[in-house]
């Protein structure tokens, strides 16, 4: 399997795990975060949504010069705008990766601010840490948002707390 299968297989497979996280951010609480230091839960959840786009642009230029951005970060209104948006940017991904041929993920992909280098690294490294690792990451950061509000997490790798059955007492307590 080459680079794109492996990675296109893995990104639908986290994008379905991020749906299932966005689909439940009351985005009524957009203000709220836990701590000082923290997001907004309306900031990391569109982030969240945001990250995918991360891969296309990654596949599709040879670096990104943050000086020269002129990047506004924006906030969903609404769970629907968090899901398209996440959307929107896993179908711009997974095009991306589908036009890329295998000597495009071994050339180099440098991050910069002006003349200072952040990191320089083949485009195949960059998708899976800087966008895939990055995005779960604050995925998990979100799960923490959502528990703290009280609000059921779902599971990713398998049933989360909140998705388990209730414990069996022992039979010897019923008699």
């Amino acid at each position: 399997m080459g680079h794109k299968h492996a990675l296109i297989a893995e990104l639908k497979m986290e994008a379905a795990n991020t749906r299932k996280m966005l689909e439940r951010v009351p985005t009524d609480k957009n203000d709220w975060k836990p701590h000082a230091k923290s997001m907004t839960l309306g900031r990391l959840a569109t982030h969240v949504a945001e990250l995918p786009g991360w891969t296309a642009t990654t596949m599709t230029t040879d670096e990104l010069d943050v000086s020269k951005m002129d990047y506004k970060p924006v906030y969903a209104t609404s769970t629907e705008d968090l899901v398209a948006k996440l959307d929107e940017n896993v179908n711009k991904a997974v095009a991306a990766l589908e036009n890329a041929n295998d000597e495009e993920f071994e050339k180099i992909w440098t991050l910069r601010n002006g003349g200072h280098v952040i990191f320089s690294m083949p485009k195949k490294v960059v998708v899976r840490n800087v966008s895939y690792n990055h995005n779960i990451h604050h995925r998990g950061q979100l799960s923490v948002y959502l528990r703290l509000l009280g609000i059921p997490v779902p599971g990713m790798y398998g049933p989360s707390a909140d998705e388990m059955p209730a414990p069996v007492e022992a039979a010897a307590s019923a008699n």
